[in-house]
């Protein structure tokens, strides 16, 4: 299943996310590494570099998973989906206190919250048939 759409996902969402963690690096010269503001990504998205450093670990899991099977891209989409929910809903309420060591701001929880919408649609609506099941 190498058109599945959850290693297609997976491994555009990993380049993405490989590529946002590399640019961050670029707005956060002389930031903290866990300050609760940081450069502005696009001008837009707030980013510190441990959020940069996760941003390419989360990139790396997604494109090992997308270039494995769709069973592990499923996996990664559903996790890092729940994960991403979980963060866009609690981020409104870590901004502005010292427990943002990502630096998120508002654009940051809308953007998390729609990707977990994508990843956790695609996670739970597709290849519902390869539940455990190592496909190549």
């Amino acid at each position: 299943m190498r058109n599945s759409p959850n290693r297609i996902v997976a491994t555009v969402f990993g380049a993405v996310y490989v590529l946002v963690g590399l640019l961050g690096f670029a707005v956060t010269s002389g930031v903290g590494f866990i300050a609760t503001e940081g450069g502005l990504l696009l001008g837009l998205f707030q980013v510190n570099p441990l959020a940069n450093i996760v941003h390419i670990a989360i990139g790396g899991a997604f494109l090992v998973a997308g270039l494995a099977s769709a069973v592990a891209a499923k996996t990664v989409n559903i996790v890092v989906g729940g994960t991403y929910l979980l963060l866009g809903i609690v981020g409104f309420f870590l901004a502005g206190t010292a427990a943002n060591i990502l630096a998120l701001n508002t654009a940051d929880h809308f953007l998390h919250l729609a990707s977990a919408i994508v990843l956790l649609g695609v996670g739970l609506g597709f290849e519902r048939s390869t539940r455990g099941v190592a496909t190549a």
